[in-house]
């Protein structure tokens, strides 16, 4: 197999050599599946072994994540000792499930994210600042410092830091690209505003994990936010632990594009039939090129569309549109259908609310809201009522608010994952 090489970019070929290289890898995936794999080979057993194309690919079974969880080592499919790293993902829906990388699976994800990094902006000889961590099993960071150093950029590892230590490096080594979680980088620029730091070193940041864009690719509050201090610095990305594979906004921040040659992106709906670009639906995944647990048409649970068109960039990819929320989210309540993302915009465009997180309980008729804010004492008019009745106005919900400590919120959010949780199922 050839050395990946990010400064490459198979995304500018055209969208027909694109396809000619997806479906040649996708039938190698295949082939490698049937011989390696102990789960695909029984399950693949009643398929035709046959060359498949994109548009055949449909034909194939679905993977959902309860077959992952339950079966996992049947996954797996290189011997012990070609495992060069074992990560776990993050839990944030469920039990952490086990991945294996192989040595070249190490280096495939770096060149997935030199690949996207390189689109957004960054570039060889840049000092990048990770406020993510590598520890902990958690290969999302890993996976950011390989992509940095394989683009031919610095890191700065100073991974789960205080906004103070992060905010030092900002003023000391004054590098050109962060990558981070949106709500940490927005305390992090308040910190730097109100102890009257420049921060504006920073060209390109790179932010993950949570929303930043709605799904007309406007930003959302915190978006806003992180592009008032940092103009047109800012870009989104999607990842699926499972997948070993990111989307990264390019310069055009019109969709996140995926490496050419690393993944084949669907859209189903709840029948499991594809989707037409445009249409909202579940977010299906086939990674390419992957050894040590290699994944075919993977269900990933986030609710999602591809953006029609080709992008102004001139990358031929399929773009994806703005995560539009987790599919075992979906909230019903009183006759209105909505996502998290909705109250979590509505709650981020009140100034004065520190941190936040919601419980859900209610019954299969009607869910039950409930904000759990803590407020910043400086802004006394944010009662629990004039809470409730601003995000009434943006979501036409009425959840109800219960003002809690800072150290109560920040326990609830960042205390169980690796990723801020704000979304606490509590339906039976």
């Amino acid at each position: 197999m050839p050395d990946f090489n990010c400064h490459l970019d198979q995304g500018f070929a055209s969208r027909e050599q694109i396809v000619a290289r997806q479906e040649t890898l996708l039938n190698e995936h295949l082939r490698y599946l049937r011989t390696y794999s102990p789960y695909y080979r029984e399950i693949l057993a009643n398929h035709p072994d046959k060359e498949y194309t994109l548009e055949s690919l449909q034909e194939l079974p679905i993977t959902a994540k309860v077959d992952y969880a339950e079966r996992g080592q049947e996954f797996i499919a290189v011997p012990q000792e070609e495992i060069a790293d074992l990560g776990l993902t993050s839990g944030t829906t469920g039990q952490p499930c086990l991945i294996a990388y192989t040595r070249r699976d190490l280096a495939r994800l770096g060149y997935s994210d030199a690949t996207g990094f390189l689109a957004a902006g960054i570039r060889p000889g840049d000092r990048c600042l990770l406020t993510c961590t590598l520890d902990r099993c958690f290969i999302a960071g890993m996976a950011y410092y390989n992509g940095i150093v394989a683009l031919g950029a610095s890191a700065i590892r100073n991974g789960l830091n205080t906004v103070e230590s992060h905010a030092e490096i900002l003023t000391r080594l004054k590098p050109q690209a962060i990558i981070g979680v949106p709500s940490f980088l927005a305390r992090l620029i308040q910190y730097l505003e109100e102890n009257k730091l420049d921060g504006h070193s920073i060209r390109t940041a790179v932010c993950i994990g949570e929303p930043l864009r709605k799904s007309d690719l406007r930003f959302t509050e915190l978006g806003e936010r992180l592009n008032d201090y940092w103009p047109g610095a800012v870009h989104s990305t999607y990842a699926a632990s499972e997948t070993q594979s990111s989307f990264t906004e390019c310069a055009e921040c019109a969709g996140c594009h995926p490496a050419a040659d690393l993944v084949i992106p669907e859209i189903l709906d709840q029948n499991g039939n594809r989707l037409p670009d445009g249409e909202i639906g579940e977010i299906v995944l086939t990674p390419l090129q992957v050894q040590g647990l290699p994944l075919l048409r993977f269900r990933t649970g986030d609710m999602g569309f591809i953006l029609p068109g080709a992008c102004p960039c001139g990358r031929n990819t399929p773009r994806l549109g703005p995560i539009v929320g987790r599919k075992a989210q979906m909230l019903k309540v009183r006759g209105t259908t909505l996502y998290p993302a909705s109250i979590y915009n509505a709650v981020d465009a009140i100034r004065g609310i520190d941190e936040y997180y919601l419980e859900i309980t209610g019954n299969a008729l009607s869910d039950e809201i409930t904000i759990a804010v803590a407020a910043n004492p400086a802004h006394p008019e944010l009662t629990a009522e004039e809470i409730s009745k601003r995000v009434a106005i943006r979501t036409r919900v009425r959840p109800a608010v219960r003002l809690v400590s800072l150290e109560d919120a920040r326990r609830h959010v960042y205390g169980r994952s690796r990723k801020p949780v704000r979304f606490f199922d509590l339906r039976k």
